[in-house]
């Protein structure tokens, strides 16, 4: 029986570059959650995550098993600290502990470029988590310099768009005057250490709040007319890339204007709630495809042209035990059996086959919940921009209209 399971995941494996349409991607960053109880093996992942093409995951924590599965599979890793953990970070001596453990002990093997010490930080308006935010940053940071690894790894942290007090039209966006002082700190660290500004953006949620109002082709990235920025006379034809151009207005508004900005988390449901509209496979594809699309067209946004786009879908499964709105269960380009939960359209040179070339498959076996996931990834905390994102949406719709 066991023999039967291995062989029908490898036949999954090796079907999927048939399932999925032939378009080159040269970057693709994906979210790997593990709030489940039926998800693959991590060695299992490894041969599905190159048979989409991905060159970077974003991980939760610091799962030793994912990591040490990933060894020599050349994927760059994003690996997170929790919410939990940002006061014990504070000292350093526990942030050295922290960074022997779960990043020296992985390198060079394992391909870990990044750390991101919370999720969603300033928009929990908990003063605590705030205030220790900057010092476990920079302890972590200072791990890696005393450990000789800050040339390779940086240190970062995700915001949710709710830091944006103003986002339309895009060359207006500006931070909340609340967050201005730790931002500014922040902000201050990843230009003195290199690092990049995160973002986490979901236009799902504006089409949830509002889908009467809301343009379904301007949030899907398909044909639609548009809309015209009045100060920059710079034309959008999607809210992802006008909400991305705010925020680089926003950095350019406090003295920042060349700091990087990726997008930690963004994706698209494939089933929800009676309240949670458009949330269907139809519509992920065309949001996570179309994405894709644009992202293997290696060209910025309106605003940033020749920017790099550093975007990490999410997400890569599944995930049955999270909790909140059915949404949040099923935001997974794949199901925990290893077969997509809709034809995406792409893949890569780097197919299944090719992938587990070496005739090696591990069995499939149900891995446990990471520790530290919901902690920084909570359902409340990803919505609590959902009004923010609505605003803008509905006054780009209104633009259009015009």
């Amino acid at each position: 029986m066991e023999l039967m399971r291995i062989f029908s995941y490898a036949s999954i494996i090796l079907s999927i570059s048939v399932y999925l349409l032939p378009i080159m991607v040269n970057s693709i960053g994906i979210n790997y959650g593990q709030i489940a109880d039926n998800l693959p093996s991590p060695e299992n992942v490894v041969p599905l995550v190159k048979s989409i093409g991905v060159t970077k995951v974003k991980l939760y924590d610091a799962d030793p098993r994912v990591l040490g599965a990933f060894a020599n599979s050349g994927v760059e890793f994003m690996i997170g600290l929790g919410n939990g953990d940002l006061e014990k970070m504070r000292d350093p001596n526990n942030a050295q502990d922290w960074v022997k453990q779960n990043v020296q002990a992985h390198l060079p093997d394992t391909k870990i470029t990044c750390i991101f010490v919370g999720n969603e930080v300033l928009t929990f308006n908990d003063t605590n988590l705030s205030d220790n935010l900057v010092p476990a940053m920079q302890s972590v940071h200072t791990a890696l310099v005393n450990l000789g690894l800050d040339k390779q790894v940086t240190v970062t942290t995700a915001h949710s768009l709710g830091i944006l007090q103003t986002s339309f039209p895009p060359s207006a966006g500006a931070f909340r005057e609340d967050l201005v002082d730790i931002l500014s700190q922040t902000l201050s660290f990843h230009q003195k250490t290199g690092s990049p500004f995160l973002i986490n953006a979901y236009p799902f949620f504006a089409y949830k709040g509002n889908p009467k109002q809301v343009s379904l082709d301007f949030v899907l990235f398909q044909p639609n007319q548009g809309v015209i920025d009045p100060t920059t006379n710079l034309h959008y034809d999607n809210m992802l890339y006008a909400q991305i151009d705010a925020v680089y207005s926003a950095l350019a508004s406090l003295g920042y204007k060349k700091l990087p900005v990726h997008i930690s988390e963004t994706g698209w449901p494939t089933k929800g709630d009676e309240d949670e509209a458009g949330a269907t496979p139809d519509n992920a594809k065309k949001y996570n495809g179309n994405l894709i699309k644009l992202m293997s067209q290696n060209a910025g946004t309106p605003l940033r042209p020749d920017s790099d786009l550093n975007i990490y879908v999410f997400a890569l499964f599944n995930e049955n035990m999270k909790p909140g709105p059915t949404s949040e269960r099923n935001y997974g380009l794949f199901k925990p059996d290893g077969t997509p939960a809709y034809a995406l359209g792409v893949t890569n040179n780097n197919t299944a086959s090719g992938s587990i070339g070496n005739g090696v498959t591990m069995p499939f076996s149900p891995t446990s919940s990471s520790t530290g996931y919901l902690s920084i990834s909570s359902a409340t905390g990803r919505r609590k921009f959902v009004g923010h994102a609505l605003m803008m949406a509905s006054l780009l719709l209104i633009k259009t209209l015009v």
